[in-house]
């Protein structure tokens, strides 16, 4: 049974999550302010993180730049902001998905699922395969990225990324694909995710990051992953 952790200073919302999250099977915490919400995730060790940003005592990003620094759980923001830039703010934080309010509840449950089946471990039928590059390693059945013999930490979503492009070594992987891999079938336009995330990789994994080597953009097109 999967774990969740709400963390809204709207009571109605948090009341209307965990009343659909627990008909569903769902575990359920609830928190209405950042600091709670750390103490409750290091102590409950949520498998998702349902984040407002708007909240009493510290802003929504710095929760997540929290929870990044020791756990890659897959975090959905939950937000009445709806400019890019704070979207991508909080993507670049280290946010997995980030849904607009009003939401409707069965597109929010929709990517809630979605987070969650990219963070899970790979199966028996993964192979194991390790890529390797001149800076780095991916192992694709560990789900795990080395660079200079140290493992490189990546957000569920940042994973998924790498393992969509990785698998499909040396081939161009469309814009509309990449997302709808990553984020799901609903997505296809959503094409700032992709630059905040592409970045990261090569941040990440990239020897120069302003002039990759291995993760290629093909404008207006897509992306491809170079050995």
């Amino acid at each position: 049974m999967n774990r969740v952790l709400v963390v809204d200073d709207e009571p109605q919302i948090v009341r209307a999550l965990v009343i659909n999250l627990k008909a569903r099977k769902y575990e359920v915490d609830a928190a209405g302010d950042g600091a709670t919400a750390l103490k409750l995730a290091a102590t409950r060790h949520p498998d998702v993180v349902v984040l407002d940003l708007g909240l009493p005592d510290m802003d929504g990003v710095e929760v997540i730049k929290g929870l990044r620094g020791w756990t890659r759980v897959p975090i959905l923001v939950l937000s009445a902001r709806q400019t890019s830039d704070e979207k991508v703010e909080a993507l670049d934080a280290g946010a997995d998905d980030y849904v607009t309010k009003p939401f409707g509840m069965d597109e929010l449950l929709a990517r809630l699922r979605a987070a969650v089946r990219r963070a899970e471990p790979s199966g028996p039928s993964d192979a194991a395969v390790v890529v390797e590059t001149d800076g780095f390693s991916v192992d694709l059945a560990a789900k795990k990225a080395h660079r200079d013999g140290r493992d490189v930490r990546l957000t569920p979503t940042e994973w998924h990324l790498l393992e969509v492009l990785v698998r499909n070594e040396g081939r161009l992987v469309s814009q509309k694909q990449l997302l709808q891999e990553v984020w799901g079938p609903s997505y296809g336009t959503e094409t700032n995710y992709l630059r905040v995330y592409m970045a990261q990789l090569r941040r990440k994994l990239e020897n120069d990051p302003s002039h990759p080597r291995h993760f290629i953009t093909e404008p207006g097109m897509g992306y491809r992953f170079e050995p």
